[in-house]
């Protein structure tokens, strides 16, 4: 946190002016500001605190967003049966959390013939069997390989609950 100290100030004299309006163009006066030594010191030292902890935030922060996570909702706040967005882009290793919210049951399957070559669907999907029962219960999958994911909630699949991530 910064410190400010206070600092000696002198007003200006203006007795040497005159009340007639004449504009002689002279004005006396003096402004003193004296700062101790110390003060200064701690200023700066402070003003050190102050930027160690800048760059500390803003290395949290680029540490936290890439750890971040994308929250998508399973079922709309209207009912309707969605992915809420079903559709979004993530980086590779970014958390996504799929969070049941309405029209429960429901679970996260991605397609095994719609995702990048070389991914195993079945290490990234619920088991067909599992299902999110209750509001608020989640799953979380981090996909790293780049390309495009489509999923789908096999409960649902049918009524059009689907959607796709893009991982670049």
């Amino acid at each position: 946190m910064a410190t400010v100290t206070s600092a000696a100030v002198a007003i200006p004299s203006f007795t040497g002016l005159k009340a007639s309006g004449t504009n002689t163009g002279k004005v006396s006066g003096t402004v003193k500001v004296s700062t101790p030594q110390l003060s200064r010191l701690s200023i700066k030292a402070s003003l050190k605190d102050v930027g160690v902890a800048v760059v500390a935030t803003a290395a949290s922060a680029v540490l936290a967003s890439n750890a971040m996570a994308i929250e998508v909702l399973l079922g709309g706040n209207d009912g309707s049966l969605a992915f809420v967005p079903d559709s979004f882009t993530v980086s590779p290793g970014e958390k996504i959390v799929f969070k049941n919210n309405a029209g429960f049951p429901h679970n996260v399957v991605f397609d095994e013939d719609e995702i990048p070559s070389g991914v195993d669907a079945s290490k990234i999907s619920m088991p067909e069997e599992d299902l999110l029962n209750a509001p608020g219960e989640t799953y979380s999958v981090t996909l790293d390989a780049k390309g495009t994911y489509s999923f789908y909630c096999s409960p649902h699949q049918g009524a059009g609950m689907v959607g796709k991530v893009t991982v670049n």
